[in-house]
């Protein structure tokens, strides 16, 4: 197994406590899977890295090639797209490393272990052969964030980003990737916000005018979708999830810093009434609500999706997180919100305007 990063991390003075207790949960995981693999022979594969990921592969801002969608410090770098072409860093050395690792056991970067595309092997089974990623990946158009969220580790990837923003002419040659690729899913976001690039107007159009099929999907703190332009331009998506995480100013605090819940919660207002003055039924607009033990009261939850009635939302859906483990929501771990909703892999969902949610499947 590498070197685990916690000395570097707790080190850091900017590192957050819950981050260092992060990197010490995934260290000590690491351990347990690679004694477990030893014990019962079985080994490990990564989905991502076998091409039959939708999600995790991601194309950095500054066209760094990461293998996971929380590569904060770096390790999961596999390639630099300014010097080799995608299909040479998918098959090439540092990822065809991490394959081999996890074919003997071994945890190759400690973000395995909370990585949803880490897979388990049978006893003796060999991992399946790779492909080029065909069913989706991220693409990061900048790392820059209006927002300083208690769960995200943003500033250390900023500080190693050569470019914090993508530039319009290197978009639309990612653009071009993503169309050869043939991508049913575009996951145009990661670790900043996308709405915070100077050239987000040019960008959304761009990506669809080259991937005409593609579904794609913008995740937002929505306070800086709020103009009719950025609006027009965001018709061009699929999917728009809107990042608010309380009904207050107060509550949303606790968790996304320098945050406006008044401004997001008009922004996704505004862009309802945007859409459907228009007669159209894309993009799907979901309220993305992680849960955590300061608003996750009945009375908050029941506030929240009449909330989301009233201005026409299409999704209310609930993300459950164990960053920051002090804020873990009980509620939601002991089955209070099985009634409410739907399962999902999200954690569970409430379907709004079914006309228009069933696009999104």
């Amino acid at each position: 197994m590498a070197t685990s990063p916690i000395s570097r991390a707790i080190r850091n003075p900017k590192t957050r406590f819950n981050w260092r207790v992060s990197d010490v949960v995934r260290w000590t995981m690491s351990r347990w899977y690679e004694l477990r693999a030893k014990i019962t022979g079985r080994k490990f594969y990564c989905n991502a890295l076998a091409g039959e990921s939708e999600y995790d592969i991601t194309i950095n801002s500054d066209l760094t090639v990461s293998c996971n969608c929380q590569d904060y410090d770096g390790s999961g770098h596999i390639g630099d797209l300014r010097k080799n072409s995608f299909e040479e860093i998918f098959f090439g050395p540092v990822a065809q490393k991490f394959r081999d690792d996890l074919a003997k056991g071994k945890i190759p970067i400690t973000t395995c272990t909370r990585c949803g595309d880490f897979k388990r092997l049978k006893r003796g089974e060999p991992p399946p052969k790779s492909r080029l990623p065909h069913r989706g990946m991220l693409l990061e158009n900048t790392v820059i964030c209006n927002v300083d969220c208690i769960g995200c580790a943003r500033e250390g990837a900023a500080n190693i980003r050569v470019k914090k923003t993508m530039p319009l002419e290197e978009l639309s040659q990612m653009a071009d990737l993503t169309a050869r690729l043939g991508l049913e899913r575009i996951f145009y976001l990661n670790l900043g916000e996308p709405f915070l690039s100077p050239t987000i107007c040019q960008e959304l159009p761009l990506l669809r005018q080259k991937n005409p099929n593609a579904y794609i999907r913008i995740s937002t703190n929505g306070v800086l979708l709020n103009t009719d332009a950025k609006r027009e331009a965001a018709l061009n998506l699929s999917d728009i999830q809107f990042s608010i995480h309380g009904v207050s100013d107060a509550m949303c605090a606790k968790y996304m810093m320098r945050g406006s819940f008044e401004k997001a919660f008009d922004a996704m207002k505004q862009m309802v009434a945007y859409r459907d003055a228009r007669g159209l039924k894309m993009p799907i607009l979901e309220w993305k609500y992680l849960l955590f033990n300061w608003n996750d009261s009945p009375k908050t939850i029941a506030r929240a999706i009449e909330m989301a009635k009233e201005i026409g939302v299409d999704i209310f859906s609930f993300w459950p997180t164990g960053n920051p483990f002090y804020g873990i929501s009980w509620r939601y771990r002991l089955g209070q919100f099985k009634n409410i909703g739907r399962e999902s892999w999200k954690g569970r969902e409430v379907i709004l305007r079914p006309e228009i949610a069933a696009a999104a499947k």
